[in-house]
C-alpha cells in the first residue's frame, strides 16, 4: 500500500521545501532580468504587465505547490490510520472468533458437567455480543463517513436511556453495575432520536469503563441548562494527553500511549460520538488534565429540535 511506499510524509514536504525556494530564486532572476531590460528599451507598458503577470503565475505556482504538499501529507496520514485500524479490526476479529471456536470444541466433549457447559454457553454468549457491538460500531462509521444517517425524533426520557446503556456496557466489561454512578433526574426529557442518543452515551460509557483501572469509578450527570441538555461522563481513568484532546474524535484516531495500546480498541468509537452528535445538533469536547488523571466528555444537546452547530474540540 501507499503507506509502505512511502513509510514517511517528510517527503512530499521536502520536495516542497526544494520546490517553492528554486520558484522563489527563478522569479527574481526573471524579474531582475525584465527590470535591466526596462532600463535598455522603451517597451516600458509591455515590460510591466509582464512584471504583473509573471507576478499572479508565480502566486499561482506557490498555491498549487503548498496545496499538493498539504493534501498528500493528509492523504498519507488517513492511510496509514486505515492500516492501523485494518490492523486492529483483524485482532478484534480473531480474538472472539478463536474464543467461540475453543468453546465450541470444549462442548463437544461428553465428559463435560452441566455447570461447565453454562459458562462455556455463558462465554459464547459474551463473544457473540462482543463481535455484534463491534460490527455496529464500524458500520455507524461508515455509514456516517458517508453522510448517510437519517433521524427519527421523539421524546426521550434521558435517565432510562443512560441506565439501560449503563447495564450494557458493565455486562459486556464484566463490571460490577455500582461502579457506574448516573446522576440524571428523572424529569429532563429530550427531543431527539433515541437510537442515536443511545448510541453516544453507550460508547461514551465503553471508553471510560475500558480505559479506567480498578477500581472503575464512571459518573454520568445530566441537566437542563438554558435550552440545551448538558450531559457529562466522568472517569477517572488514564487520561489524554492535552495536545491530543482535540484529535480523539478523528476517524481511526488513537492516543499514543502505552496504556492505550494494551488495550482494544480501533478509534472509531468517538469518531461515531462526534458524528451522531453532529447529526442531532449538538456539540462534544473532551476534557483532561492529563495522562493518568481521568477524562471528562461533555456532550450539549437541544432540548427541542435541531441546531446546526458542532464542537469537537
Amino acid at each position: 500500500m501507499a503507506a509502505r511506499r512511502l513509510r514517511s510524509i517528510s517527503t512530499p514536504i521536502v520536495l516542497a521545501a526544494i520546490s517553492v525556494p528554486l520558484s522563489i530564486a527563478l522569479l527574481v532572476g526573471w524579474m531582475w532580468v525584465v527590470i535591466e531590460n526596462l532600463s535598455l528599451t522603451q517597451q516600458v507598458t509591455q515590460n510591466t504587465l509582464l512584471m504583473v503577470l509573471g507576478g499572479l503565475f508565480f502566486v499561482v505556482i506557490m498555491g498549487v505547490l503548498i496545496t499538493f504538499s498539504v493534501y498528500l501529507a493528509r492523504e498519507i496520514q488517513e492511510v496509514r490510520r486505515q492500516d492501523s485500524f485494518i490492523d486492529s479490526v483483524t485482532h478484534e476479529l480473531k480474538s472472539p472468533l478463536a474464543s467461540l471456536r475453543l468453546c465450541l470444541e470444549t462442548l463437544g466433549r461428553a465428559e463435560l458437567e452441566t455447570k461447565q457447559r453454562e459458562e462455556l454457553r455463558q462465554m459464547m454468549f459474551d463473544d457473540v455480543e462482543r463481535l455484534s457491538s463491534f460490527i455496529d460500531d464500524v458500520l455507524h462509521a461508515s455509514r456516517l463517513a458517508a453522510d448517510r444517517v437519517g433521524m427519527s425524533v421523539s421524546d426521550v426520557n434521558v435517565r432510562e436511556v443512560v441506565e439501560a446503556s449503563a447495564d450494557t456496557v458493565a455486562a459486556r466489561h464484566h463490571v460490577d453495575r455500582s461502579s457506574i454512578h448516573i446522576e440524571v433526574p428523572e424529569v429532563v426529557r429530550l427531543a431527539t432520536d433515541e437510537t442515536a442518543l443511545a448510541v453516544v452515551i453507550r460508547n461514551l460509557l465503553d471508553n471510560a469503563v475500558k480505559y479506567s483501572p480498578e477500581p472503575i469509578h464512571v459518573t454520568v450527570r445530566a441537566g437542563v441548562d438554558g435550552d440545551s441538555l448538558e450531559l457529562t461522563v466522568v472517569d477517572r481513568g488514564i487520561g489524554i494527553p492535552t495536545n491530543e484532546l482535540k484529535r480523539v474524535f478523528q476517524r481511526f484516531f488513537r492516543v499514543s500511549s502505552e496504556d492505550v495500546r494494551s488495550r482494544k480498541g480501533t478509534g472509531i468509537g468517538l469518531f461515531v460520538v462526534a458524528a451522531l452528535v453532529r447529526n442531532l445538533g449538538g456539540t462534544v469536547r473532551a476534557e483532561s488534565p492529563g495522562q493518568g488523571l481521568g477524562t471528562a466528555m461533555h456532550v450539549r444537546l437541544p432540548l427541542r429540535g435541531r441546531q446546526n452547530s458542532v464542537e469537537a474540540a
